[in-house]
């Protein structure tokens, strides 16, 4: 899909909503809540969100609908009014989400889909609440760079070494352009200049950025042939991608790490070549240097070889 129609099909239900005369939106946000329909609901908080925000990320849409799914799945099963809920229920479905082990990072997501539902609600005046106003999940206590590791040095040589050609180029995209999930799938043809040896990528908040390509990437795109300029270079949705590289982990017995390690590994990468922590946040796209910390967490193996020797 390209980047024109997408923002055409995300920007159709807004146009819906916004069209109907005021007492006639409130009724269908009414009715819905009353029936719990997703479908209906999800329309009328995308309207919204897109209506106040503009066009976001199919990702961060995405995290919002299943927000919203997980609330609304939770008022059945409690009895809850859905246009008034108490505050004690916004609090108990946050402390039972992360009684059920979801990581904190999880609960903020679904929590941030249940509050863009509310704000959608009060702009039709089918609710005034505002349950979430003061909720909180906890915090995650667990430091940035434990959380999710980049693939090391080693794993990735072996998994060039067996992957197809198309799967080389997905990971050069991510362990030395360091682009999204979302950024490599996004990727166009038009988008690539190989005689420049860069991409212009889409990322997120829908911000552009150039992005150098190494040799062995640009290579890899020359070998694997350009398309038409909307056509993308790896023609796969990002659960297809995640799919396709757990796949590939698995037949090299290298432990997967998700898609995003890949981006991690660019990240570690950069800074073991000396580079510095600005340079590293503006060849990711990170709007704050202290992101690229991280990786400098990762990168530092010398208290690691010390106490092994001691």
């Amino acid at each position: 899909m390209t980047l024109d129609l997408y923002r055409r099909e995300t920007l159709a239900p807004s146009r819906e909503w916004v069209s109907l005369q005021p007492e006639e939106r409130r009724r269908r946000a009414v009715v819905a809540a009353a029936s719990r329909d997703v479908d209906v609901l999800w329309s009328l908080t995308q309207a919204h969100h897109t209506r106040r925000a503009g066009v976001s990320s199919a990702q961060t849409l995405r995290k919002y609908r299943l927000g919203l799914q997980r609330w609304l799945t939770y008022t059945a099963g409690q009895a809850v009014n859905v246009l008034h809920p108490e505050i004690e229920d916004a609090d108990l479905w946050i402390r039972e989400m992360e009684s059920s082990g979801l990581k904190p990072s999880s609960v903020r997501v679904y929590l941030s889909g249940a509050r863009q539902l509310y704000a959608a609600l009060r702009w039709t005046k089918a609710t005034r609440d505002d349950p979430f106003t003061d909720t909180k999940p906890q915090k995650d206590r667990t430091r940035p760079h434990d959380k999710r590791q980049p693939y090391s040095e080693a794993d990735l040589v072996v998994m060039l070494a067996s992957a197809s050609l198309e799967m080389r180029v997905l990971l050069h995209l991510g362990a030395s352009a360091g682009l999204r999930a979302s950024e490599i799938t996004g990727l166009t043809w038009g988008e690539l200049d190989l005689e420049q040896a860069t991409a212009t990528v889409t990322g997120k908040g829908r911000k552009t950025r150039k992005v150098l390509l190494s040799g062995s990437l640009v290579r890899a795109l020359r070998e694997l042939g350009s398309g038409a300029e909307e056509q993308r270079v790896i023609g796969r949705t990002p659960e297809a991608a995640r799919k396709r590289l757990q796949t590939l982990c698995q037949r090299v017995n290298v432990p997967y790490l998700g898609l995003h390690a890949l981006r991690h590994a660019a990240g570690t990468r950069l800074i073991r070549a000396g580079f510095q922590l600005q340079d590293v946040a503006e060849h990711l796209g990170h709007s704050d240097v202290q992101t690229a910390r991280t990786y400098a967490k990762w990168a530092d193996e010398r208290l690691r070889s010390h106490l092994r020797q001691n």
